[in-house]
């Protein structure tokens, strides 16, 4: 069984610094933190987010098929509504198309 610090690893450090970068009305998959950071992976991703995550715009790391982060689904679908962050058509998950940021280093950031 994983046991969580109260403070963030420095790992998590990084992966809650990177969260805070992303735009309102834009996502990125567990995964894509993972390989912007180039370490670690989507699983740890989602490990830090569900210790340390409630601080930082949670709702904008989703997983790669546009669901948004298990178990606080309404909380984020009101973010998003919030944010116009782009929608599937006649379904709650983002349209990773066109939400999904690229980075700092992007053409969009």
């Amino acid at each position: 069984m994983a046991r969580y610090e109260s403070h963030p690893t420095e790992y998590g450090e990084r992966v809650l610094d990177f969260v805070e970068r992303i735009p309102p009305g834009r996502v990125m998959s567990y995964g894509d933190v993972a390989e912007y950071l180039g370490e670690g992976g989507p699983r740890q991703v989602g490990a830090v987010m569900a210790a340390w995550g409630g601080g930082v715009p949670w709702w904008r790391v989703i997983r790669a098929d546009g669901t948004p982060p298990p178990g606080h689904e309404v909380r984020a679908l009101a973010r998003y509504a919030e944010e116009a962050t782009p929608m599937r058509p006649g379904s709650d998950r983002v349209d990773m198309r066109r939400a999904r940021w690229a980075g700092p280093d992007g053409e969009d950031g």
